[in-house]
């Protein structure tokens, strides 16, 4: 797994030796997705479609822990994208966070990663809270992508 060193975005590349439809399968059947990530409420990997997930409260960034997220891409077995914010927040940046899968061998180079579109370069690299705010959401995201190589070996 390697993660990049840009203070704008995460990036996370993890190989998983399994072929891209069960990739694909994880990151989009809601029970699978609840043991890796969080149980999603009313998921659909359909462009539009508007869900929830509930994530632990993190007061020190000032993040609620409810999820409100869109899905704004979707390629079956290849690419999905949605919005990632806080529902109880005020301000307006949304994270992206997507995952783009490639066959390679039996397995897949998933590629997974996340910023903020409408701050225009991603995060501010001179911004204390978003800067904190990546290395929670990073670090997370390790997390995660090892949680779900967990789903898929089991």
């Amino acid at each position: 797994m390697t993660e990049t060193a840009d203070p704008r975005v995460i990036e996370i590349d993890q190989f998983y030796p399994h072929p891209p439809q069960r990739v694909w399968r994880a990151l989009t059947t809601p029970e699978l997705m609840a043991r890796w990530l969080m149980e999603p409420s009313g998921f659909a990997p359909v462009v539009g479609t508007r869900f929830s997930l509930q994530g632990q409260p993190m007061p020190s960034v000032g993040f609620s822990g409810e999820i409100a997220c869109e899905v704004i891409d979707a390629v079956e077995g290849k690419q999905l994208a949605i919005s990632w914010a806080d529902a109880r927040s005020d301000q307006p940046p949304a994270w992206v966070v997507s995952w783009t899968l490639h066959p390679e061998g039996t397995g897949t180079q998933a590629r997974h990663w996340g910023h903020l579109p409408l701050a225009g370069d991603g995060f501010d690299p001179d911004d204390v809270v978003q800067q904190r705010s990546r290395t929670i959401m990073g670090n997370g995201w390790v997390r995660i992508a090892g949680q779900l190589g967990e789903v898929l070996d089991g």
